[in-house]
């Protein structure tokens, strides 16, 4: 217990939980969307594009967050136009094409200049210690837009979600949602690699969600229920890290399945 408490003596866990918490609660909440609209792998693909974009950043020696921003950006709505019905290539294949191209674009430029060194390592598989107070606030303003647009736009979202031709049949924009969300979670990916790595921060938008399903079924009490969870395991996991010195992406995903199995359990003695 005094281990614990001494866990936010540090500045770097304290930056660690504000953000990472808000990314997992901001994570849940898309989530829940993109997997019933059974498009959640968009997350690993955003951050597979993200890893070549600071690859290259890295190479030509600019800040990270200036190129992996905006090609992260332009992946979404990319991954958006290509996976249409019209263009022949289905969202998986789509997010597949993308995702392995960039980070065999990003494993490449690292091998033939820098190398994999710390700095590159930490966004692959994260690092508490690559946070920043500019971090911080970049999760504190990513989660007040989210939560805003996801509560003022709730039954349109709901509707898009679950029926998009009706959705549309009834006024209501498909396309401008779709982009918003494909937007939310491009920044969300971006801010939370720092922490979790571009190889598990997917986990954050998968787990919680699959999770609740396996006991909750309504849209609603899923989505209170994933950002709780999400919340609730990104703690498990860094306090868990940090007593047993291991990396705190893994922890967290450790923390998550573990969760998902108790949850699936508890689920099937209520069937």
């Amino acid at each position: 217990m005094i281990k614990i408490l001494s866990l936010f003596s540090y500045d770097f866990i304290l930056r660690a939980l504000i953000a990472g918490s808000l990314v997992a609660l901001c994570s849940a909440l898309l989530g829940v969307i993109l997997v019933l609209k059974r498009y959640s792998m968009i997350g690993d693909g955003l951050s597979h594009v993200g890893f070549g974009a600071i690859a290259i950043a890295m190479t030509l020696n600019v800040t990270p967050l200036v190129v992996s921003l905006p090609v992260s950006l332009a992946a979404a709505f990319f991954l958006l136009r290509i996976s249409s019905k019209d263009s022949g290539i289905k969202g998986d294949a789509a997010i597949a094409l993308i995702s392995t191209s960039a980070l065999a674009i990003g494993i490449l430029v690292t091998s033939v200049t820098c190398g994999l060194n710390t700095d590159v390592t930490a966004y692959l598989f994260g690092s508490v210690l690559a946070l920043s107070n500019l971090d911080v606030w970049l999760s504190i303003i990513l989660s007040v837009v989210v939560l805003t647009l996801f509560i003022w736009f709730y039954h349109r979202i709901f509707a898009v979600t679950f029926d998009e031709p009706f959705a549309t049949a009834s006024g209501i924009s498909s396309s401008r949602y779709n982009r918003m969300i494909a937007l939310l979670t491009a920044l969300t990916i971006v801010i939370g690699m720092r922490l979790m790595g571009a190889m598990m921060i997917s986990s954050l938008i998968i787990f919680p969600v699959l999770t609740s399903m396996r006991v909750f079924k309504s849209f609603r009490s899923v989505t209170i229920s994933s950002a709780v969870l999400s919340v609730i395991c990104f703690f498990i996991g860094l306090v868990t890290s940090f007593i047993w010195s291991a990396p705190a992406g893994a922890s967290i995903v450790v923390a998550n399945l573990v969760m998902f199995l108790i949850f699936a359990t508890v689920g099937k003695i209520r069937k």
